[in-house]
């Protein structure tokens, strides 16, 4: 079983798929939308904690920016009628503490919005994870204090959040800015924030 990669990233699919490059040899890795940008280190590289799917006719790699998103994937894939597409799907639409927080207070309509989730599933989900989920912790960065509070850091939080970034990694990359924020250009914060997300 394949369980962690650090390598340089060759090809990313519009699926979500990434090639990596480990010591000359190319492994496809299944990711959330995002994990790329987490994953990435300074050096270049990017390291992912890997869950190894195994079915009769196939052999799958999903990676992961953290291990608790690793197994919070493996949570979802223990509960019935949810697959690793599936469970990839809650991932890319949700970071784990949304998902805790959305479990925690029951908000079916939160999960239904995710693709591949209805009702049945989205209840599947709550009576399931409810006691399990806040056990993997929370991968949201503690508040900083002096943060900007601007409409130019609504504006950029709702133009990365528009471009398929959950609110989670939107707000980690505005922290980042800091009070950057307050004096550029609306298109010169996206691509400072876009070059932090990776």
């Amino acid at each position: 079983m394949i369980g962690w990669l650090r390598g340089r990233v060759l090809a990313e699919e519009p699926s979500g798929a990434l090639l990596i490059d480990v010591s000359g040899i190319g492994y496809e890795v299944h990711a959330p939308l995002g994990a790329l940008g987490r994953a990435r280190g300074s050096d270049g590289l990017i390291e992912l904690f890997v869950h190894t799917h195994v079915r009769e006719d196939a052999l799958d790699l999903f990676g992961f920016a953290t291990d608790t998103e690793r197994r919070t994937f493996r949570l979802l894939l223990g509960i019935p009628n949810v697959g690793p597409k599936t469970a990839l799907g809650v991932l890319s639409a949700l970071s784990v503490s949304e998902l805790g927080r959305a479990i925690g207070a029951g908000d079916l309509g939160r999960l239904s919005k995710v693709p591949g989730i209805g009702k049945k599933t989205a209840e599947r989900l709550v009576l399931e994870l409810k006691d399990k989920l806040p056990v993997v912790g929370s991968d949201e960065l503690p508040a900083v204090s002096g943060a900007p509070s601007s409409d130019a850091k609504q504006r950029l939080l709702s133009a990365l959040t528009n471009m398929g970034y959950r609110a989670a990694e939107a707000e980690r990359a505005v922290t980042g800015l800091g009070s950057k924020v307050e004096g550029a250009s609306i298109g010169e914060l996206l691509k400072q924030a876009l070059a932090l997300l990776g």
